[in-house]
């Protein structure tokens, strides 16, 4: 069995692979070298993997590439996955995220990008349409651009439902409860300490995860605080207290054990590094009230970040957690966050990782 990890950073994409149980990780060589990939997903619904990748090629913009023989080759729609329709009077100027759908509809995926837009494709990811529901909403004028932009980095739909959940900075979460049609904001209990008081919409939302517990149940790491609904982003929670700082980009939740999820905190706001320079993962078991600090295997004096997409899950049993940083080294756990192991350094800035086994 072959677990895989997906390294996207701000110059080309990485795979590293184990294959005695996440152990011990083996890096390839680079691909996509010189292009930034700020997304990847690897869809393993399909016969053959397929890595998706959004890039940003520079001179040439940005586009949507996927690999079916584990990024021996790449492909590209030729007149661009992502294309704003002319009536929109909008260019694409990054793909934020791509997301697989459920099982139950495998040529389904999502990708979030900036400016401020939804789009979903029903062959695989080859090319994508507008969520005009979602583009044409009448808070979009008034979303305004995050410090690193105005993009969806949070897609999460909802395998036994029409229900799909984003996140925007800055605009904050939003739900569709019919596949699209129609968004309202659900932010209420989501602070925004930059704003005179609290608004239905406009928080800086970094990244949400959803709970094993069920799909109402969700958690949120914002731009100030860590927050937690169990009725699908309609009351939020603070969840902050115990960890040493309430800012940060990632979040992420046990896809099999309801109540645990990790975040790492960094000290806020310009600074945005680790609290006194020590990279570490927090990690809560019953759903925010505690937390503890994981710090075997990472470093001290790493005055680095941790972006909201370099940061992630896997499915297996017990769950692995992984880790990229702005300084281009990647930690990999494969017991909850209990330990880490350094699957590689010195790679360009980290933008994303992606861990899956094979089939």
């Amino acid at each position: 069995m072959t677990d895989l990890l997906a390294i996207g950073t701000r110059k080309g994409l990485w795979l590293a692979r184990s294959e005695d149980g996440r152990r011990t990780w083996e890096l390839g060589e680079p691909h996509l070298l010189a292009q930034e990939v700020a997304a990847v997903c690897v869809d393993t619904r399909r016969s053959r993997p397929r890595i998706l990748a959004g890039i940003q090629y520079g001179h040439w913009g940005p586009t949507v590439m996927w690999s079916d023989d584990l990024g021996a080759s790449w492909q590209e729609t030729e007149s661009g996955a992502i294309r704003f329709p002319e009536d929109a009077g909008a260019a694409l100027e990054r793909v934020w995220q791509l997301r697989p759908d459920s099982a139950d509809r495998p040529d389904v995926v999502w990708a979030g990008c900036e400016p401020h837009s939804l789009w979903r494709s029903t062959d695989g990811g080859c090319s994508f349409s507008l969520v005009r529901g979602h583009w044409d909403h009448p808070h979009r004028p008034t979303w305004e651009p995050g410090g690193g932009g105005g993009a969806v980095h949070t897609i999460l739909p909802d395998p036994a439902s029409d229900r799909v959940t984003i996140a925007m900075s800055t605009g904050g979460v939003y739900v569709s409860e019919d596949g699209g049609q129609r968004w309202e904001p659900r932010n209420l209990g989501i602070t925004a300490p930059f704003l005179p008081e609290p608004p239905e919409y406009g928080q800086c939302v970094h990244k949400v995860a959803v709970d094993a517990a069920d799909p109402d149940t969700m958690v949120a790491q914002n731009h100030f605080g860590v927050f937690r609904t169990e009725d699908a982003g309609r009351h939020w929670s603070s969840i902050a207290d115990g960890l040493p700082a309430d800012f940060g980009f990632p979040i992420a939740a046990s896809p099999s054990v309801p109540g645990t999820a990790w975040v790492v905190p960094l000290v806020a706001d310009m600074q945005r590094v680790p609290p006194a320079g020590r990279l570490r993962v927090h990690r809560t078991r019953d759903g925010g009230a505690t937390w503890t600090e994981s710090a075997d295997g990472l470093p001290d004096g790493a005055w680095t970040a941790v972006m909201r997409d370099a940061f992630c899950v896997d499915e297996d049993d017990p769950t692995g957690v992984y880790v990229g940083t702005r300084d281009g080294c990647v930690y990999a756990s494969a017991d909850e966050g209990d330990s880490f192991t350094l699957v590689a350094d010195h790679l360009p800035d980290v933008l994303a990782v992606r861990a899956v086994r094979l089939p």
